[in-house]
């Protein structure tokens, strides 16, 4: 097998029914909102599980640099508010991470000098223009020569006014997130009030919205009208739940080979996304049997042919898109046009690897047409995006060869990933 850290993985191939159970790191989405909502607390917070990879780390790097510092701990860190007394020209490294990106730069407006943030090529192509444009007219003065994207400049001006706006978040949920987490900090709180097209991700809104509260925000929502109060946060700890979308590759293990898996410490009651696939993998299937210790998922005899529309749940569509190559007949994935502004055009990407390893699949406006075909070996091109190396990997439990490019970018947001599916194959 070629080592993780090299170019490329032969994804192993599953000989049997899998038996197995397997632990999933803390979920990047609660973790990353975490570190913001500390940030701008009153008093330190402990955060604890969280998830330790790519972009998290990039998350305290951004805050330490926007004046913040946080402390490792036995089981996580200990994060203290901003000082706000930042009067130096500074730098966020954003990398790829698109929560950093867009939760960040409303932090930016809380000191007192300006701050360009900047990252991975392919960080600039994902949009944040409407973003930048709801917080100009909620006051922050930002640079970025029109361009709606990395590379951009926030002035610091000791805090922002806040108030009502607009905003457009169709392209992604994160845009009204960010607002929402950095509400408490302005003066006049905020009141978004979205407009086109409704955001993907509901299950996304709910996280922030539920946090918030956590976190001692009062906060309203009233259709598709949001409203946080100025308030000083409080929360001495947070207890991160396990990332359910990056557990979705191990339970579409179980239905692939027919066998059975344990995902320990999932939650009872949860807003996030991930939870859907109780709903999902039934109708692929399998049986799924939640108890105190966890979720456990039996495959059944086959995978039959769906229609799936993934508007509220797009992130796991890759490891989706690779388990119904192997269904009985076609399946069409809808409502999940926002995919193509990923860490990648990923309706574009999962097209053409899997089609180039034997599947029938063509895209749509808004999704994709799968169709099974007889598939073979090949290399799986990931594209640095860390949900395509999970998707190679399901593919990979029933096609020998598959060689995945460049599996160490997985590390965005499970860097023992390798590691961990090579030990639930024994």
């Amino acid at each position: 097998m070629t080592n993780a850290h090299e170019d490329h993985w032969i994804a192993p191939v599953a000989t049997a029914p899998l038996d197995a159970g397997v632990r999933v790191p803390g979920s990047k989405s609660i973790t990353n909102r975490a570190y913001v909502l500390a940030a701008l607390a009153g008093a330190p917070t402990r955060v604890r599980v969280p998830l330790d990879s790519r972009d998290t780390r990039l998350m305290l790097g951004a805050l330490t640099t926007l004046g913040g510092r946080s402390e490792a701990t036995t089981d996580g860190f200990l994060v203290h508010p901003l000082s706000g007394s930042r009067a130096e020209p500074a730098t966020v490294a954003l990398g790829n991470a698109g929560t950093v990106a867009r939760f960040t730069p409303a932090l930016a407006t809380l000191g007192q000098a300006p701050v360009l943030f900047d990252g991975d090529e392919a960080i600039r192509r994902r949009p944040i223009g409407p973003l930048l444009t709801a917080l100009r007219r909620l006051g922050a003065r930002i640079d970025d020569d029109g361009r709606g994207a990395p590379p951009f400049t926030v002035q610091g001006d000791a805090g922002l006014r806040g108030g009502k706006v607009d905003l457009d978040s169709s392209a992604s949920s994160q845009f009204l997130s960010a607002l929402l987490l950095a509400g408490p900090s302005f003066d006049q709180g905020v009141t978004v009030r979205l407009v086109g097209d409704a955001p993907p991700s509901e299950p996304h809104i709910a996280m922030t919205l539920d946090m918030l509260r956590r976190f001692g925000a009062t906060v309203a929502r009233e259709g598709m009208e949001f409203h946080v109060a100025p308030t000083k946060l409080s929360c001495p700890e947070y207890v991160v739940e396990p990332d359910l979308s990056t557990a979705a590759p191990f339970l579409a293990a179980a239905v692939a080979t027919g066998g059975t898996v344990r995902v320990k410490g999932w939650p009872k009651h949860t807003t996030q996304p991930g939870d859907w696939l109780r709903t999902l993998l039934p109708a692929l299937g399998a049986s799924v049997e939640p108890d105190d210790a966890g979720l456990t998922v039996t495959g059944g005899s086959s995978i039959p042919g769906v229609e799936l529309d993934l508007h509220e749940v797009g992130e796991l569509t890759p490891v989706v898109a690779a388990l119904l190559c192997f269904a009985d007949g076609p399946s069409v994935i809808t409502g999940v046009a926002h995919l193509r502004g990923h860490e990648t055009d990923r309706i574009t990407a999962l097209a053409t690897e899997l089609s180039a390893l034997g599947a029938e699949v063509t895209e749509t406006d808004d999704g994709l047409r799968i169709t099974p075909a007889t598939l073979h070996g090949g290399v799986f091109h990931t594209y640095q995006d860390h949900r395509l190396v999970m998707a190679a990997a399901v593919l990979g439990l029933r096609v020998d060869g598959v060689r995945v490019e460049n599996p160490a970018t997985v590390g965005k947001t499970f860097p023992e990933f390798v590691e961990t599916w090579t030990s639930m194959l024994g």
